[in-house]
């Protein structure tokens, strides 16, 4: 169990090694975008365009094609031939691509009436709505290249590699980086740009993982057989799925709709609030959903319920670990951190304070971001699609109805908590109804550790209040004293956090500081 855990830590750090690229490319590619469109009409516009390929790349490609496909191919790594799986990768690879170029395909001829149905706050200004439907049209074929990137993603982790499908996303970013400052200076409409990036970097995506699949065996082909027993076992998986690992982005799209009728730069606000929030969230929360899920997987495929009950009780444990701390520093840091990354150029003090307020809110919901990424896998790698999708719909239920109520009194800001709370309802439902399935999951144990992380959070949180009073965050220019003075009280808060767990004998920093020195002594 030790070194299963090890295992799974072993590749959390590989993924979050990678994530963490990533995530920095990430943030360099929306301080481009910041410091050329601010807050403004045009990058509204941007987001509620890039909001529909994400959802769908959400709905049919990275969460339900990974958690419907894992489960299915780790079964034939596992219980048969080698051969047979990579039939079984090919024949979902043509189905794949077959499916969502229709998708692309039919999105690209009804994009008008989706812009309508999704921002309909844009109807009133009609080169707005023109905008959004033309960045939309670029865009929707990214949902087809990032589908068999996900699919390439779920083939090299079930081999137990995890580099290269973790770095893809570094790459999505790079390209995106270099149209907005390249393309977008030579067009009438420099936004569209971005959009070009967008596209292109979903082909790179993929494009990046496929030598991985060669070196693995698994070289993408295509055999057209739709009623080969493990797709149609896929397909089976893949709807209840997409429903259920979606439920955040459907939040987010109701979120947006209902932005769209905000005052001009709400729906950026949301998105960059979003963004800060997905980088602690891809570091950690989703680098150990995704070393977990092949674990989780094998453990059920042999018919070891203990042991996957220990590593899924270990995964949200190493989640709480580190999200809570996060969710410390982004509250108490977060006019800081949106100062420094992205008040420059068009992006002014006033988009500094909508976004925090949007950080503010999300913040709040971030240890459940995370922890429905781990316990949603637990149901799939048990093939139980059923119980996710009808916990999403409750939580979805309320989302909708907090906001309706909290949308006027908060604006922008409601519709962020709305997400946190109906996200955090979402998980204590699944744990909940886990615990009858598979019996306890430690939670004596998740509590102790809860209660251990939000003690050591403390020293983030007064370290946070010294560093943001200080005025410095409302003048422009020296950047230089504002990385040192944001970066040295980071470095004391996470110094504090570390020592207060060691004070407390922390069982996950025990753990996290013996991997370490055995990496060191493997050296």
């Amino acid at each position: 169990k030790v070194e299963e855990g090890h295992k799974i830590a072993r590749a959390a750090a590989v993924i979050g090694t990678a994530t963490f690229i990533s995530r920095v490319l990430g943030f360099i590619r929306d301080m481009v975008v910041a410091k050329g469109f601010g807050a403004t009409s045009a990058a509204d516009t941007f987001y509620v365009a890039y909001r529909i390929p994400n959802l769908l790349r959400e709905m049919f490609a990275e969460g339900s094609i990974s958690a419907a496909f894992i489960p299915v191919f780790t079964e034939y790594l596992t219980k048969r031939s080698k051969e047979e799986a990579v039939r079984l990768a090919n024949a979902s690879f043509t189905i794949i691509l077959v499916i969502l170029s229709g998708i692309s395909i039919l999105g690209i001829v009804f994009t008008p009436a989706i812009v309508r149905l999704i921002a309909p706050g844009f109807g009133s200004d009609p080169e707005k709505a023109y905008l959004t439907i033309l960045l939309t049209r670029i865009m929707f074929p990214f949902l087809l290249f990032v589908g068999i990137a996900a699919q390439a993603m779920g083939i090299l982790n079930s081999l137990k590699s995890f580099f290269s499908p973790a770095m893809a996303p570094a790459m999505f970013n790079v390209v995106i980086i270099a149209s907005t400052l390249v393309i977008s200076p030579m067009l009438d409409r420099p936004i569209l740009g971005v959009a070009i990036g967008v596209l292109l970097g979903g082909l790179v995506q993929f494009l990046y993982q496929v030598p991985s699949m060669r070196r693995n065996g698994f070289a993408p082909g295509l055999i057209f057989d739709p009623f080969h027993p493990g797709v149609k076992r896929i397909a089976l998986l893949i709807l209840p799925v997409m429903f259920g690992l979606s439920v955040s982005q459907i939040n987010l799209l109701i979120n947006t709709i209902l932005a769209s009728y905000l005052p001009e730069g709400s729906v950026s606000y949301l998105y960059y609030g979003m963004r800060l929030i997905q980088f602690p969230l891809g570091m950690f929360g989703v680098a150990i959903a995704t070393a977990i899920l092949p674990t989780m997987s094998a453990q059920v495929a042999r018919g070891e319920l203990g042991e996957m009950r220990e590593t899924l009780s270990f995964g949200m444990r190493l989640v709480l670990f580190i999200t809570l701390p996060a969710i410390a520093g982004l509250i108490f840091f977060r006019v800081p951190i949106i100062h420094l990354l992205f008040q420059h150029g068009e992006f002014s003090y006033k988009a500094t304070l909508g976004t925090a307020t949007a950080l503010l809110y999300y913040s709040l919901g971030l240890w459940a971001f995370a922890g429905v990424r781990i316990a949603v896998p637990a149901f799939y790698s048990m093939q139980d699609t059923a119980t996710p999708v009808k916990v999403a719909v409750i939580s979805l239920i309320v989302n909708i109805a907090l906001n309706i109520l909290l949308i006027r009194p908060l604006g922008h800001g409601g519709l962020a908590l709305a997400s946190s709370v109906s996200s955090s309802l979402n998980l204590l439902l699944l744990l909940w109804i886990l615990r009858g399935k598979i019996g306890r999951i430690d939670g004596r144990k998740i509590a102790r550790s809860t209660i251990k992380a939000l003690a050591a959070s403390v020293v983030i949180v007064l370290v946070g209040i010294i560093i943001s009073q200080n005025g410095v965050w409302e003048l422009e220019g020296s950047w230089g004293y504002k990385a040192i003075l944001l970066g040295s009280g980071m470095g004391i808060s996470i110094a504090g956090y570390i020592f207060i767990h060691t004070l407390l004998k922390t069982d996950e920093l025990v753990f996290l500081f013996d991997l370490i020195r055995k990496r060191r002594q493997h050296k």
